[in-house]
């Protein structure tokens, strides 16, 4: 066998080895970020869903432009401007309504300021529009002293420390139908919810289901067993006053 000296060995080895770094040099890949930047992807164009979704929430949250807050329409919601009357309270002279357009313009107002104060969350948002030290035009929380401060007792009454409780309750009721009682009398009031003005016993079925956004299954059958609605109603009067915030019959 023929051998080869040492260093010509090396010296083959090394140049086999160079030729073979140049070669494979040349069927390397180019880099990703080359390729892409000498053929960029076309932007794609974004839907519209995706568009209003991208919006500042500041806008999203934004007042509407009457400053009115929207509320959700009465469970029991009949045709515009149509209204019911119930057999069992034709003598008590009472409408039930569920389009708040039905209602005078005060009532109307004192309605919504009702429920921007409510959903502020500050219970303190109620003093202006409850006439406090306005003797019997005061509004009424309580039958036992219609002299104190209404603030305080329904602050009072709240199952939290900031009233909260008391002010999500007056937002529900607010957001039911109503009923127009005692038209043409001296005692004409406007009624929130409008359940609180039927005979409990003969509520139709979606009226138990508009009853129970605001009260327990529980409440239904203690207010069956007392006779009639017994939880807090709401009265305007048609001048637009807020006549009372109780809780009873």
């Amino acid at each position: 066998m023929r051998k080869f000296p040492g260093n010509a060995l090396s010296c083959s080895i090394a140049s086999l080895a160079a030729v073979t770094l140049i070669l494979g040099s040349t069927a390397l890949p180019l880099p990703a970020s080359a390729f892409s930047q000498l053929n960029p992807p076309a932007p794609q164009a974004k839907d519209a869903a995706q568009q209003k979704n991208e919006k500042p929430i500041e806008q999203a949250l934004e007042a509407p432009a009457n400053n009115a807050l929207p509320m959700p329409d009465p469970l029991i919601n009949k045709q515009a401007g149509q209204s019911s009357g119930d057999a069992s309270n034709a003598n008590k002279s009472v409408e039930f309504l569920f389009d708040i357009d039905k209602a005078p313009e005060p009532v109307k107002k004192l309605r919504a300021a009702i429920v921007e104060a409510a959903a502020s969350g500050d219970l303190e948002r109620l003093r202006p529009l409850m006439n406090i030290g306005g003797g019997l035009k005061q509004t009424q929380v309580t039958a036992d002293d219609p002299g104190e401060d209404p603030i305080k007792t329904l602050h009072d009454l709240s199952g939290d420390p900031d009233g909260i409780e008391i002010l999500s309750i007056l937002l529900d009721i607010m957001s039911t139908g109503f009923a127009h009682v005692g038209q043409g009398t001296p005692d004409e009031v406007y009624v929130w919810p409008y359940f609180a003005e039927k005979d409990i016993k003969t509520l139709s079925t979606p009226e138990k289901v508009d009853l129970m956004r605001i009260v327990t299954a529980g409440d239904y059958a203690d207010m069956l067993e007392f006779g009639g609605y017994n939880f807090y109603r709401v009265g305007i009067t048609p001048d637009g006053r807020w006549k009372f915030f109780t809780s009873g019959e």
